[in-house]
């Protein structure tokens, strides 16, 4: 775990401009608008032991709220961002990205709107789908939360 490291690089993404067009980038991925980044990612689906996953997931969630922490006292308290609810409103409902692709890979974030920037910075447990790795995401877009 480190969260120096996790600041550090939110920050930085914070102010980095945004990619002319959706692709990998050096921490994920980007597209005008929007970049996310893999803070952890842990073992992926065939790697063993199911109780190795649920044990990753309890160790990122302490990791997403360690950085909450920190940005909280930042940015101030916010409460938790219900991305089921989100994931619903796909069936009827056009819903913009980043976060169309974040509520199919995570349940709940931590959402900010960063002051001075225009834009938002988000963190989440993706482990919504088991054939997928679980990972620690960041978010920074300029879309404000749906």
């Amino acid at each position: 775990m480190d969260i120096a490291r996790h600041i550090a690089l939110i920050d930085e993404l914070c102010f980095r401009p945004f990619p002319a067009e959706h692709g990998p980038s050096d921490v994920g991925s980007g597209a005008p608008g929007h970049h996310v980044a893999i803070l952890e990612s842990g073992p992926g689906p065939g790697d063993g032991d199911p109780a190795d996953r649920a044990a990753t997931v309890d160790q990122f969630e302490k990791e997403r709220d360690a950085v909450y922490e920190v940005l909280a006292s930042r940015w101030g308290d916010v409460i938790p961002f219900n991305l089921q609810t989100v994931l619903l409103r796909t069936g009827e409902e056009k819903i913009p990205e980043p976060w169309a692709g974040l509520c199919a890979r995570a349940a709940v974030a931590w959402v900010w709107e960063v002051p001075g920037t225009g834009r938002w910075a988000v963190v989440a447990v993706a482990d919504r789908d088991p054939a997928d790795q679980v990972r620690l995401l960041a978010v920074v877009t300029e879309t404000a939360p749906p």
